[in-house]
Parts: C-alpha cells; sequence; structure tokens
C-alpha cells in the first residue's frame, strides 16, 4: 500500500448541501427552508439568548461592578512583618524583594507595603505605594518611604 492508494471509508466524506442555487441544483424553489414561517425568511430564526419569551439568562441573573476604562490597578502586596528580615538602615526596593522571594520577578512593576506587623529597626522603603499606617511605623523607627513612579520607565 502506498499514500496515494489511500482513500476515506465509503459514507465517511459527504458533499456539502448547495442550497438557493435554483431548480436544476435539486434544492430549488424553497431551498430547504420548508414553506413560510420565520427560518423561511431572510436573517430568519431566534437570536442566541432567546429562551422562548421566559427572561433570557443573561437579564435573569445580577450585574455587579464597574471597571473604569483604565481598569483596576493590580499591585503586589508586601507586609510590614516580611520586611523585618532585611538588616537595619538597609534599602528595600522591588529588586531586594524579589532576592528575598518575597515578590515574584514579574510582580516588581508595582509594589504597596501595608501595615500589618512591627518593625525592629529602621529601613528605606522605595515602593509604588505605602499604606499611611505602614509609613508611620517605618518612619516611628527613623527609616525612610520613597515612593517610586507609577508609570514603567521609558526604554530607549
Amino acid at each position: 500500500m502506498k499514500l496515494e492508494d489511500l482513500r476515506p471509508a465509503p459514507g465517511a466524506k459527504h458533499r456539502r448541501k448547495k442550497v438557493g442555487r435554483g431548480p436544476s441544483s435539486g434544492h430549488g424553489k424553497t431551498a430547504t427552508k420548508g414553506h413560510k414561517g420565520q427560518k423561511a425568511r431572510s436573517g430568519g430564526g431566534k437570536s442566541g439568548g432567546f429562551e422562548g419569551g421566559q427572561m433570557p439568562l443573561y437579564r435573569r441573573l445580577p450585574k455587579r461592578g464597574f471597571l473604569p476604562h483604565g481598569g483596576k490597578t493590580e499591585y503586589a502586596i508586601v507586609n510590614l512583618k516580611s520586611l523585618a528580615a532585611f538588616p537595619a538602615d538597609s534599602v528595600v526596593d522591588p529588586d531586594r524583594l524579589v532576592e528575598a522571594g518575597l515578590i515574584k520577578k514579574s510582580d516588581r512593576a508595582l509594589v504597596k507595603i501595608l501595615g500589618a506587623g512591627e518593625l525592629e529597626h529602621g529601613l528605606t522603603v522605595r515602593a509604588h505605594a505605602v499604606s499611611e499606617s505602614a509609613r508611620a511605623k517605618i518612619e516611628g523607627k527613623g527609616g525612610h518611604v520613597e515612593l517610586l513612579s507609577r508609570t514603567p520607565a521609558a526604554t530607549s
């Protein structure tokens, strides 16, 4: 047997039904649509979500939430208790958080520091956003907070 001898099994292949091609096609006059009725008309048939007059599912379910055109800002969250592992007076920025395994490398574009937990010593924290409680705790221990710009740096 050769490749050119292969054929589909008998009855496995069907010709496409060509409708609306006149009387000699074998599907003339009503073109297999029957006589009259909604589905016999041009553009006829029910819409996708139609349920026979019953209130359709997409109208029965409650509509929830709203996202403005910019979408939602997703931050990588780091709590103060996680920063206790850094030595005193060190600089904590997104790259150092990645090295410490506190955030993923892909999440370092937007980092937010939250105030859960306590710090034992002062740190210089560089992040894109810092909660008020975290800022108060960091500065209370003699540390500094520096906000990074939220827009990614232009690559040239």
